[in-house]
């Protein structure tokens, strides 16, 4: 599985896309051991963001792992998903919300998996 970052207003919607989707030509996801890591970055401290959780077995475009954009030294690889991810292809929607300090971790109910 791998998870998308996304306003709670923009979904449910018929697909998932992303700015980055038409600058860069695809939609940056995570990993659970790596969701941390952009949602701190990018959304510390936001108390409207949800998970949502996709099959890439669904996704019917192209999965690559590929280095963080913009690039974290020595750091992990990210999936990015080269299209637009059908709403079919999410499996679950989970609240994400930061902590005390603003920010983020993996929320439990992903945490034992």
């Amino acid at each position: 599985m791998i998870l998308h970052i996304i306003a709670r207003s923009d979904w449910p919607a018929t697909e998932v896309t992303a700015p980055s989707l038409v600058s860069e030509g695809f939609v940056h996801c995570s990993d659970f051991g790596t969701v941390h890591l952009p949602a701190n970055r990018l959304y510390r401290g936001r108390t409207d963001l949800v998970l949502l959780e996709i099959d890439p077995a669904l996704v019917g475009k192209p999965v690559r792992w590929e280095a963080a954009v913009p690039a974290i030294a020595d750091g992990p690889w990210f999936p990015h998903v080269y299209g637009a991810i059908p709403a079919s292809a999410v499996v679950g929607v989970h609240d994400f919300p930061p902590g005390p300090d603003g920010l983020f971790e993996l929320p439990p109910a992903l945490a034992h998996r």
